[in-house]
């Protein structure tokens, strides 16, 4: 296999467009989810329109042994990840003591333990060769607090935050890690997590396009990329640094209210 990305969360949504994109461009993929069906459907799909191969890995990131299992099953098959994915992610509404831990700490172990173990993992052989690219999936809601989705945003500010970390630990290396901050996306997640009713998800960006922004300027090697954001929603981003930690607190939670 050649030029191969790991995709997680490649079912559907975000990590399915990435799956198209590096495709396209003649790359081997390995894709990463927990449903079979949908993996292998995707896995004939790209196959049969790009003439490339894919690896399916079924798997289940929210379980604690679950990032080893997939590097154990890529290296045991002799292949060597070039850009490492990290889309796989989940959100949900309510107030933090209302909802059920397990789903709060289901959500931590995806999206925190799961991409910072996987990034852990295939980062030594990214360094022993020097070159390879890391695209974690954040979200613009890790630049601010979420009422009503604590600990989602919570999450997210940890992915950006660790993405940026680590990139500048590399400096001096041909290896990169960008996080990709999206906006309100048109996938699966707005209807599993809630949020399609909130203002927020008024206006969505498509998959594709945050899929695009993401994937090119994780090319590139850039450190952020915020996609699928509207005029309104770009100018609110920047002023956040000026207001009031309150009224920012504040005015997300009211649009995130049903």
């Amino acid at each position: 296999m050649e030029k191969v990305a790991l995709i997680t969360g490649a079912s559907t949504g975000i990590g399915k467009e990435f799956a198209h994109i590096h495709a396209a461009k003649g790359g081997d993929l390995i894709i990463v989810a927990r449903r079979k069906d949908k993996l292998d459907a995707l896995k004939n799909e790209l196959e049969l329109k790009y003439k490339i191969k894919v690896m399916v890995i079924t798997k289940d990131l929210g379980l604690q042994e679950a990032p080893k299992e997939i590097y154990n099953e890529v290296k045991n098959a002799g292949i060597e990840v070039q850009y490492l994915i990290n889309n796989a992610g989940f959100g949900g509404m309510g107030k933090f003591h209302e909802r059920a831990w397990e789903d709060d700490l289901a959500m931590i172990n995806l999206n925190i333990i799961a991409l910072t173990a996987l990034t852990r993992l295939f980062l030594p052989d990214f360094i022993k060769r020097n070159s390879g690219r890391v695209l974690n999936v954040s979200s613009t809601a890790s630049l601010i607090p979420g009422p009503l989705q604590a600990v989602y945003y919570a999450t997210k500010a940890f992915v950006t935050s660790f993405s940026n970390a680590v990139d500048e630990e590399l400096h001096d290396t041909n290896i990169s890690v960008t996080a990709l901050l999206p906006g309100a996306t048109e996938t699966e997640f707005g209807k599993i997590s809630g949020m399609d009713k909130t203002k927020i998800f008024d206006k969505t960006a498509s998959a594709r396009a945050v899929a695009e922004a993401g994937y090119n300027g994780m090319l590139k090697g850039k450190l952020n990329v915020i996609s699928g954001l509207t005029f309104s929603q770009k100018l609110l981003m920047k002023l956040v640094p000026f207001l009031p930690q309150r009224m920012v607190v504040k005015t997300t939670r009211q649009m995130q209210e049903v």
